[in-house]
């Protein structure tokens, strides 16, 4: 009975409905995706440890800019590698009425402290 908002890949938007958060999802831009791929699951598997319903996904910098336009996900972080992408991204960003942010080299460690720290960027952030 509840309805769902589906996008890209089939991905969840943020909703509200009946009260309670459905799920929210993050995806982090790299150059690669190769680093982020492990800071994402690093970083679901964080939330989830928390009982929170944060996603966190992770693609290459070349796919960026259309993603962000499709608006399917809630936040959009760029990596360190994918920084000088970051004002092609915000000005998506912009457009599409979804936040993009500058994910700072010490969040971007996927040790538990790092991974804590990109945890609590995306929860400022979303």
């Amino acid at each position: 009975d509840t309805d769902r908002s589906r996008g890209l890949g089939d991905v969840y938007k943020r909703q509200i409905l009946k009260g309670r958060m459905i799920m929210s999802k993050a995806l982090i831009i790299c150059v690669a995706g190769m680093s982020s791929s492990l800071m994402a699951q690093k970083t679901t598997d964080f939330f989830e440890k928390q009982g929170k319903d944060i996603t966190v996904e992770a693609i290459s910098s070349n796919e960026g800019e259309q993603v962000i336009t499709d608006a399917t996900y809630d936040l959009y972080l760029v990596s360190p590698q994918a920084g000088m992408y970051y004002n092609q991204f915000a000005a998506a960003g912009e457009k599409s009425g979804r936040p993009v942010v500058k994910v700072p080299p010490q969040a971007y460690v996927p040790i538990p402290m790092g991974v804590e720290k990109m945890a609590n960027l995306i929860v400022e952030n979303i």
